[in-house]
């Protein structure tokens, strides 16, 4: 009888503690109930279930610590607080891979939040039990190893360097070739944040033989693994020409730009992204991406795309355009100023509208017929009210000067000219004046057109200081027309002309004022008062 009331109770125990914690760890799945759990102390009562004999009630434990540890900063920073890491890892080599499932996700949770927690569960040994996990045979935990191992090293170079030095580099390059589809994602997005951070750290998981491995799965159906593989390999050829050089040789063009059509708007922006990090290096890769038929790929994905999405698309196209005139000029017949335009003028945010601003600066800078495409898409009005407007940040105003100054000491198409004439600021109304001063001087049905359009006399209503460049230029077009035109044209003439006229004393011929004298009938006298009909 005793035996029994004995077992029992302990059988109760063992109920109420499974109990409990499935309890905390269902109420933990939901926000609202956070606050109410964090008052009423719950992390040190799940504290000593971590070392339960019962390997449900550590693994549910664990489960409702990770949860909680996910919902917020500070909750992540009082498990810390509270020294639960270093026992909940001390379990790790031991326990199943429930338990282990269960200890990753905790640790994921707190890595996620900031650089200190990051760092947190490295000193309590998380990482090494990490990379333990790495090591399993169940897919399960390799997943949730490298979903933690991705988190801290996200954060910074020194942590991505830690993750390194852990040997979990060719343990996550294994994953990439794991059959199940979730330990290839987050395998893939953890060996793309260690190499976001530097060439030096890149160059490990290149060496490790990632490249190949991502190029395999370029054309994946998972839309998820796919973000994932073009992030990844953006962030291997960003660093330097050598590394965007094994991308390209893994022979992942054209097959890449499938992206750029994609409905998902993560992977098209990611393969806009990684055409950029490749065509920024030289001459020689953006004119393989041109060949390859990349710019007019780039040009239809900007037209169906917006804003953070477009932006790398842009990006490429200026990058693409900075390297030589003949780059520049495979951008305009691909339509690329027409789209941008289109970009400039739908865009509201003042970042990507800078990015815009830029690649047209790009384009437009290296000859005459450069300026001329963008001249004819109507961009120079649109630009200097980007310049211009008290709405656009100082950025876009510094872009936008930059690229009117660049593209107009080129521009040579005078109707583009002739409307900042009227309505350009000083700083940027010399440049067009200057370009006047080239074109003039050498073009007979200009000066005409110049002379009607108004602008000759717009050009003689400039105050400009002697001896500076913009008075040097407008003594170059006046030079270009007859004096007593410039005159005619210039400020207060008519009335001058007007001032003469009141003054002015006829010349007579001889005769001509007797002439006039006979030809001009007598004034006639006052008539008689009777003859008037006045009475007395």
């Amino acid at each position: 009888m005793a035996a029994r009331l004995i077992e029992q109770a302990f059988d109760q125990y063992n109920k109420s503690r499974l109990q409990f914690v499935q309890t905390v760890a269902d109420l933990a799945s939901r926000p609202q109930n956070m606050e109410h759990l964090h008052a009423n102390n719950v992390m040190s009562l799940l504290h000593p279930l971590l070392m339960d004999v019962v390997p449900a009630i550590q693994q549910t434990a664990a489960l409702a610590l990770g949860k909680l540890a996910s919902f917020s900063q500070q909750l992540a920073q009082t498990l810390v607080s509270g020294n639960i890491l270093p026992q909940l890892i001390s379990q790790v080599p031991v326990q199943n891979r429930f338990y282990k499932k269960s200890a990753c996700f905790v640790l994921r949770a707190v890595a996620k939040h900031s650089v200190e927690l990051a760092r947190a569960v490295i000193e309590s040994g998380g990482l090494n039990a990490l990379v333990v996990c790495l090591e399993e045979f169940d897919p399960n935990v390799k997943e949730s190893s490298a979903w933690a191992i991705g988190y801290v090293a996200r954060h910074s170079p020194e942590l991505a360097q830690s993750v390194v030095d852990a040997g979990a580099v060719p343990l996550l390059v294994l994953c990439i070739k794991e059959p199940e589809i979730g330990v290839r994602r987050v395998a893939a997005s953890a060996l793309s944040d260690i190499c976001k951070h530097s060439e030096e750290l890149t160059h490990v998981v290149v060496e490790n033989g990632a490249i190949s491995n991502f190029a395999a799965l370029i054309t994946s159906p998972d839309t998820k693994l796919k973000r994932q593989i073009l992030s990844a390999l953006s962030n291997i050829a960003k660093h330097t020409l050598a590394l965007a050089e094994l991308v390209v040789e893994a022979e992942i063009f054209p097959d890449v730009f499938s992206g750029l059509q994609d409905d998902d708007d993560l992977i098209r922006k990611n393969t806009a992204g990684l055409i950029k990090e490749i065509v920024k290096h030289t001459p020689e890769l953006a004119q393989l991406i041109v060949n390859a038929g990349g710019m007019a790929s780039i040009v239809d994905y900007l037209g169906r795309s917006e804003g953070h999405v477009a932006l790398p698309g842009i990006m490429a196209l200026g990058f693409t355009a900075a390297h030589s005139q003949q780059l520049a000029m495979s951008v305009i017949v691909s339509r690329g100023v027409v789209q941008l335009a289109i970009c400039l003028n739908d865009e509201k945010d003042d970042h990507i509208r800078g990015a815009v601003v830029w690649a047209l600066g790009q384009i437009g800078r290296h000859t005459p017929e450069h300026a001329k495409a963008i001249a004819m898409a109507n961009l120079f009005p649109k630009l200097l009210e980007c310049y211009t407007s008290s709405d656009s940040s100082d950025d876009l105003q510094d872009k936008a000067r930059r690229t009117l100054k660049s593209v107009l000491q080129m521009c040579v198409y005078m109707p583009a000219l002739d409307p900042l004439l009227h309505e350009a600021p000083p700083n940027i109304l010399k440049y067009v004046v200057g370009q006047y001063s080239k074109v003039l001087p050498h073009d007979p049905q200009s000066r005409r057109q110049f002379v009607t359009s108004g602008c000759l006399r717009k050009v003689q209503e400039i105050q400009a200081e002697p001896g500076t460049e913009l008075r040097e230029y407008i003594n170059t077009i006046n030079n270009c027309f007859p004096e007593e035109i410039v005159r005619y044209y210039s400020p207060g003439y008519s009335e001058h002309l007007l001032e003469r006229l009141e003054t002015y004393e006829p010349v007579w011929t001889d005769g001509a004022r007797e002439d006039w004298q006979q030809d001009t009938p007598p004034a006639p006298s006052a008539p008689p008062a009777a003859a008037a009909g006045i009475t007395a």
